[in-house]
């Protein structure tokens, strides 16, 4: 969780651990506060909002956190390539379901679920997530060489695998669909890389 964090940074990765085991229904103000080690009173002062405010800065956080993680991802391959970054952002999540299958989950997706329909603030905090996360997806395949135009796409559709992979792997509480993932969509993302853009 990191000692640096103040109480509300606390609150929002709290909230987003929350989210990823449960969803929105199953994460209580409570239980967050008491997962961050927050003070109680700290809840409304931070959170005018309410519970909403908190998921959708949690789903805020998540977005970011993805994000994030493709620079890291791609400075840990020997040699980069779509199929391998995919294969890489697949196994954080092959990882964790094999460590703590209970706690595998997207914090963003968990809202979608839960929220997007009654919240249209959750719904659009959703999808600004999953925006700037297919942002250095898409970067990162234009710089190996697949062309512009098919980046944006491809990075939608590595994403859309990933979480429909994720679903399936916590609904069945193996890897499967995930390790297929990697298998049948890596060679097509290889098969982008013309070279230019």
């Amino acid at each position: 969780m990191g000692s640096g964090r103040g109480p509300r940074e606390r609150m929002v990765f709290s909230a987003a651990q929350l989210l990823r085991r449960g969803g929105v229904a199953a994460t209580g103000m409570r239980e967050v506060v008491a997962h961050a080690g927050a003070p109680r009173g700290s809840l409304q002062h931070y959170f005018p909002g309410g519970k909403e405010q908190l998921v959708n800065e949690a789903v805020e956080w998540g977005g970011g956190y993805a994000a994030e993680r493709v620079g890291r991802f791609l400075a840990e391959l020997p040699e980069p390539s779509p199929g391998a970054l995919f294969a890489a952002m697949v196994r954080q999540w092959t990882d964790e379901l094999a460590t703590a299958p209970d706690a595998t989950g997207c914090p963003v997706a968990a809202a979608v679920v839960d929220r997007a329909g009654s919240a249209e603030s959750t719904r659009e905090a959703a999808a600004a997530a999953f925006a700037r996360w297919a942002r250095p997806v898409a970067r990162a395949l234009t710089d190996m060489g697949v062309p512009a135009a098919r980046a944006e796409p491809l990075a939608t559709l590595m994403i859309s695998t990933l979480e429909g992979a994720l679903l399936i792997a916590r609904a069945e509480r193996d890897p499967r669909a995930l390790t297929t993932a990697v298998a049948e969509l890596g060679p097509l993302l290889d098969a982008a890389v013309t070279g230019g853009t």
